[in-house]
């Protein structure tokens, strides 16, 4: 029996390590993974887990390809021995946290071309021939921080929203061709991707004024202690992404967790957005926000039926 062909961007560590081990480690052998990095030179945490986990000879092959490159991509796939990719996984990502004044415009566009023009680049690279052999699978790695803006996220969310709209858009094209493709909504998870940001944790803080550098600071607590009461083992976040792989009719939208439906709920349930915004600010920041240009003040959507208390926890990125 063949086995189901994997490529996975974004495996030097996180969830793209643990997917690979987990499909190559997979009982039923019935996976063949390649596991790409950017730079084969971190390859080593992957291939000491995976002699670990004993992942059988053949199962895991290790590809360099940067989803910023075409030329990069189009290598890779061509060394996919079996001709074809049956699931493709675009996990690629950067993070940039901190005040959007003190974002060197080089992290901005790095950022963006890796979440979201990475992801274009991949699938306009592999996408074709599913189409064409009317079979595939695409999962994405998306994140709450794409379906709900968080502070000092601003252009990571702005990849992210951007990203639901592709997969979303490209999800109601692909039904008769026989290509599934979801995404899978992760909150924070405890990975080495804070230690990853773009530009550095906070970028050139003093480009900003000192009350925004305070409402940084705060946020920054709030953060850790998100990370500590819902950060997700990595390991668990897999198993999400596995069910979406297995699922007969997989769903367009996959989540890891379910802390931080009822903001996403009450984002969408006030199409003024006062509601939200209102929500988010007492979350993270525990006072009240200023009232809009419309008069509608820091309670909107407070004990609506459904809508969460206004100290409900507001996720870190992933």
């Amino acid at each position: 029996m063949d086995r189901t062909v994997v490529l996975i961007t974004g495996c030097s560590s996180g969830i793209g390590l643990h997917l690979a081990l987990r499909l190559a480690s997979d009982p039923s052998q019935g996976f063949k993974v390649y596991a790409t990095l950017r730079d084969l030179m971190a390859q080593g945490p992957l291939w000491e887990a995976a002699r670990s986990r004993g992942c059988p000879p053949g199962s895991l092959e290790m590809l360099q390809l940067d989803v910023t490159d075409a030329d990069s991509i189009a290598a890779a796939r061509a060394r996919v021995t079996e001709g074809r990719v049956d699931v493709l996984v675009c996990n690629a990502g950067r993070g940039l946290v901190g005040p959007l004044e003190a974002h060197e415009e080089g992290a901005v566009g790095s950022v963006l071309d890796v979440n979201l023009t990475g992801t274009v680049r991949m699938l306009q690279a592999f996408l074709p021939d599913m189409k064409r052999r009317r079979s595939g699978r695409i999962l994405v790695t998306g994140s709450v921080g794409g379906l709900m803006a968080l502070p000092f996220n601003a252009v990571y969310c702005a990849s992210k929203f951007a990203i639901e709209g592709l997969c979303e858009s490209l999800a109601i094209l692909l039904q008769p061709f026989g290509v599934h493709l979801s995404l899978i909504e992760c909150g924070p998870v405890h990975t080495a991707f804070p230690e990853k940001l773009e530009g550095g944790l906070g970028g050139v803080l003093d480009r900003a004024d000192a009350e925004t550098r305070d409402l940084f600071s705060r946020y920054l607590s709030h953060s850790e202690q998100i990370f500590l009461e819902a950060g997700q083992d990595p390991e668990d976040v897999t198993e999400v992404f596995l069910q979406a792989l297995r699922a007969p009719r997989p769903a367009l939208r996959y989540f890891t967790t379910e802390r931080f439906l009822p903001l996403i709920q009450l984002r969408f349930s006030d199409p003024s957005g006062c509601s939200y915004v209102a929500a988010a600010h007492q979350a993270v920041f525990g006072d009240q926000a200023a009232e809009g240009s419309d008069g509608a003040g820091a309670e909107a959507g407070a004990g609506e039926p459904g809508a969460p208390e206004l100290g409900a926890p507001l996720a870190a990125p992933k």
